[in-house]
């Protein structure tokens, strides 16, 4: 797994949690949570988890007998997910890693990845995956951000923090909204061995309550701050940038844009 996706790690989960959730995760959970509760899957199994956002909607909606299982490569973020959950809900909790998954073939019926995909380093391999711990029947829902064009707030955060280092830009915000061409993606779901797949454009409108929050986020919330801190740079007035920009450019609202993907297994 690349640096990128293995740096959510010391205080990065917490803030990630508490700032960036409400504004750019909560309603994408909602929708692919939907979507997978009507497949009425028995066994679930949860790639990128994070802490616990997509899982607590599953559980929420998913009826007591099926069994999901939130998998995530790092520690630090399932230990934020935990906290969600008392000791008699179904839901175990494993790090693993989405290409090289530890789990026999067809011990699920659903696999579900919340904005994961963009950071595994081998997306072929992990599309293989996916389908080889897929029962006949099964589905593997996901979704991927859109353009940074199209989700503002993370192209007002890359071009700021890019003023304060010109000559060597951090270049994290490349990575979450890289992946977002439907026909490589669907090449590479069908090559993989799915079929049957659909791919929708979902937009939202999101509030912003509190550019400063936000921004916070935005910054401790991701590995941009370790980028920030290893340039000698200071997180907290990249921080105070950001919301300034946010203020001026979006201000109580933005839109989103995510790519959701729907693949079936014969």
């Amino acid at each position: 797994m690349n640096k990128q996706a293995s740096s959510f790690i010391g205080t990065i989960p917490e803030y990630y949690d508490r700032y960036l959730g409400p504004r750019i995760f909560h309603d994408f959970a909602d929708d692919l949570a939907q979507r997978v509760q009507g497949l009425k899957p028995g066994a679930v199994l949860e790639l990128g988890a994070g802490t616990g956002i997509t899982t607590r909607k599953l559980r929420d909606l998913l009826p007591d007998e099926c069994v999901i299982t939130a998998t995530d490569l790092n520690q630090p973020m399932l230990d934020v997910a935990m906290a969600k959950f008392h000791s008699a809900e179904k839901i175990n909790f494993e790090v693993t890693d989405a290409t090289q998954i530890p789990y026999p073939e067809e011990q699920f019926d659903a696999v579900v990845c919340q904005f994961g995909v963009m950071f595994f380093p081998d997306k072929q391999r992990s599309y293989e995956e996916a389908l080889r711990i897929l029962r006949p029947g099964g589905h593997y829902t996901f979704n991927v951000w859109g353009a940074l064009e199209c989700n503002p707030f993370a192209k007002i955060a890359h071009e700021t923090v890019t003023e304060f280092f010109p000559e060597d830009p951090p270049g994290f915000y490349k990575v979450p909204f890289g992946y977002h061409d439907a026909s490589v993606i669907e090449d590479a779901i069908t090559t993989a061995g799915f079929s049957k797949v659909k791919i929708e454009e979902v937009n939202i409108v999101a509030d912003i309550p509190s550019a400063t929050d936000f921004a916070t986020g935005l910054v401790f919330g991701n590995p941009l701050f370790e980028e920030i801190v290893g340039r000698g740079g200071d997180p907290d007035s990249v921080c105070s940038a950001i919301s300034d920009a946010l203020k001026r450019e979006l201000g109580d609202n933005m839109p989103l844009q995510a790519l959701v993907i729907v693949a079936a297994k014969d």
